[in-house]
């Protein structure tokens, strides 16, 4: 971007247990399939 070097945009999802405690992350979350990963965990 204009000679600069940037991050862009990376998605990621957190489940959280019912006790506020992050269960599993996702990182470099891709759209297709993503629902189904996290529909496994849960």
């Amino acid at each position: 971007m204009y000679g600069k070097k940037v991050m862009g945009i990376e998605r990621s999802t957190f489940v959280i247990d019912e006790k506020g405690r992050i269960n599993t992350i996702f990182r470099k979350v891709q759209i297709d399939g993503h629902a189904e990963d996290v529909l496994a965990v849960l």
